[in-house]
């Protein structure tokens, strides 16, 4: 036996050194992406509405997590998250703008509102170019940096969500297409995930029965069996995107879902009629 086989290699912290403000980062997604990224030694600032529950994951994780009030949709509120981690940590290397809200789980054309449009593009839409707007602020002089966004598969698979939420995901997508090019001339990357549905409170369930519940349909829908999409696997994808194993990739929308954009259903659903 070798002497390095009797010890476990240290973890890899694929962050270490790296400053991120991660939107949205109080529930959901956001908040396992706040602790993978401090997991990797990143030092993370939360941004959310949410103030007792990202005040409580900030006192939870320690010194290298803050929080800071930041609504999304307004300028202003995004412009002194950027500042005031700037302020704190001297640098921002990943703007991880994950925040985003949906207007009704199932609903057709006929069911869509003024406020709907409103709600949904104010976060979805404004939010992500005034994150973009201000983190690019800040990196552009420095020549560096990560934009990263979360999209949605309803880019690669129609009819998962309402017409609102698909339309302010394909706006995120054609920003992100549009920033590689432009920020890349500042050596910025700007990458997108866009997952599969998660079992998250934006998505309806409330509870540990409901999430199992709608866990099960989902993954009974999915392509790849005997797997459960859950947030720890977007966190991950994330985390790949901002770190600099992925120091060449930009202008990616890494779709998580499992291969399910890939599958004609047609196809399988004739085969099994053949049996």
């Amino acid at each position: 036996m070798s002497l390095n086989s009797c010890y476990a290699a240290p973890p890899l912290r694929r962050l270490e050194g790296k400053v991120a403000i991660i939107t949205g980062g109080a529930s959901g997604i956001g908040a396992t992406a706040v602790r993978v990224f401090h997991q990797n030694g990143a030092k993370v600032v939360i941004a959310d509405i949410q103030d007792d529950v990202g005040q409580k994951i900030a006192d939870e994780l320690g010194d290298d997590v803050s929080y800071v009030h930041c609504n999304v949709s307004k300028e202003e509120d995004v412009s002194n998250l950027v500042d005031a981690a700037v302020s704190r940590h001297g640098k921002l290397d990943i703007m991880y703008n994950n925040a985003g809200v949906i207007d009704r789980p199932l609903g057709g054309i006929l069911d869509v509102t003024e406020s709907d449009i409103k709600k949904v593009l104010g976060v979805n839409v404004m939010g992500v170019v005034w994150g973009a707007k201000h983190a690019a602020r800040v990196m552009v002089p420095e020549k560096r940096g990560c934009i990263l966004f979360t999209g949605s598969a309803t880019t690669s698979i129609a009819g998962l969500a309402t017409h609102p939420y698909a339309a302010s995901k394909y706006a995120v997508l054609g920003l992100v297409r549009n920033l590689a090019v432009e920020l890349g001339q500042h050596g910025i990357r700007v990458n997108c995930v866009s997952p599969y549905t998660v079992a998250t409170g934006i998505a309806g369930p409330k509870d540990a029965t409901q999430v199992a519940t709608m866990e099960s349909m989902v993954s009974e829908w999915g392509n790849l069996k005997g797997r459960v999409l859950k947030t720890d696997d977007i966190a991950k994808a994330a985390l790949y995107l901002a770190s600099d194993e992925a120091n060449y990739v930009s202008g990616l929308n890494l779709v998580v879902d499992g291969g399910y954009s890939v599958v004609n259903p047609t196809m399988f659903k004739a085969l099994k009629l053949i049996d």
